[in-house]
């Protein structure tokens, strides 16, 4: 008998153990009432539509941005929302935002893949620095030779990306947001996500009607007419009265 409760002593043990080791593995979410102490400006999410989410995932407001890397008007609005978004919005926890990437381009496609490129906390650094620049790395455009334009064309995919980050000088930019050669190289290389990015833009046309950019969902609804963001600010400020 004695033997016998030694051994269910034992077993229990051992279940107790493993229930922590399990509990350990699973992620933690903030304890309740502990949101205001999360800076949640560096909680970055990458979804299933392999966009990019900027802020609490819970929060009660979200705000969904399409994005065309090539889109003047894109850059515009960065430049305008981006410091009021993550201080009024992101910060307090009850707003996030979700970049969508809308190819509109080969080029945009090329620039899209460097910018998913790393893990999802290089994002929205990667995001803000090619629409920032976007005027010097967009210049050559205006005076692309034939060559250059046959190169572009390559039926290789792999060669045909990488062609169009050097002669725009996007492998600089990457530099400078501290990836090397390899890893851009890498990153442009990936013709499964440029194809899954692709099917995106295609299905957000046709759900969401998303004909232009920058285009926005807010809580679900898409905002037709709002392309600045003087026209999104009072609406994103309605619903976090």
């Amino acid at each position: 008998m004695r033997t016998m409760f030694k051994n269910l002593g034992l077993l229990l043990a051992a279940l107790c153990g493993a229930l922590l080791l399990t509990a350990a593995a699973k992620p933690a979410r903030a304890p309740a009432g502990s949101a205001a102490k999360v800076n949640w400006n560096n909680v970055v999410t990458r979804t299933p539509l392999d966009s990019h989410l900027l802020g609490n995932p819970d929060a009660p407001v979200k705000l969904v941005e399409y994005i065309s890397y090539t889109c003047p008007h894109c850059a515009h609005f960065e430049q305008e929302s981006d410091a009021q978004l993550r201080i009024g919005f992101v910060a307090t926890g009850k707003g996030s935002i979700e970049v969508r990437s809308y190819v509109r381009d080969g080029v945009d496609l090329t620039v899209s893949l460097l910018a998913h490129c790393g893990p999802p906390s290089k994002f929205f650094g990667n995001h803000s620095t090619f629409l920032r620049h976007q005027t010097t790395w967009m210049a050559p455009l205006a005076s692309l030779t034939d060559a250059q334009k046959a190169r572009w064309s390559n039926p290789d995919f792999a060669t045909r990306t990488r062609t169009i980050a050097s002669d725009l000088g996007l492998y600089s930019l990457m530099q400078a947001r501290g990836y090397d050669r390899t890893a851009a190289d890498r990153c442009l290389a990936d013709k499964a996500l440029a194809e899954r990015l692709a099917k995106n833009t295609k299905e957000a046309s046709e759900k969401d009607f998303i004909s232009g950019t920058p285009s926005f969902v807010l809580d679900g609804v898409p905002l037709s007419g709002t392309y600045s963001w003087a026209t999104l600010k009072p609406q994103v400020e309605a619903r976090l009265r």
